[in-house]
């Protein structure tokens, strides 16, 4: 299920709702638009996941809590503890640009273990 931040007190509740894969975008850019159709695309295939997306531009200062320098960016979330993604057997804390749909959900299955 895709849901958008509504205010920066919102943001800790969802990363506290199980599998929580967080978007960080703005409406401007062109890569985060791509993810973002990829993000619809899947969205049925994971009905146990959480896709928040949060725009960098509303809400500032969580991208700066969270370290977010470049858009698009992922984190991973499992019961409100930050689970880094695997892909191919590394591991990334932070996902940083775009990908494309069936690389993403190898990502998400093996982040997951879905």
């Amino acid at each position: 299920m895709i849901q958008h931040l509504r205010s920066p007190e919102e943001y800790e509740a969802f990363l506290a709702k199980g599998n929580v894969v967080v978007d960080f975008f703005a409406s401007w850019c062109g890569p985060c638009r791509m993810m973002g159709r990829v993000l619809e695309e899947i969205e049925a295939d994971y009905p146990r996941l959480v896709f928040l997306k949060v725009d960098v531009d509303k809400f500032p200062q969580i991208a700066q809590r969270y370290g977010v320098m470049s858009i698009p960016s992922f984190v991973a979330y499992r019961d409100g503890s930050n689970v880094p993604f695997s892909f191919n057997g590394a591991k990334q804390t932070v996902l940083v640009g775009g990908m494309q749909e069936d690389d993403f959900k190898l990502l998400l299955n093996e982040t997951f273990q879905l």
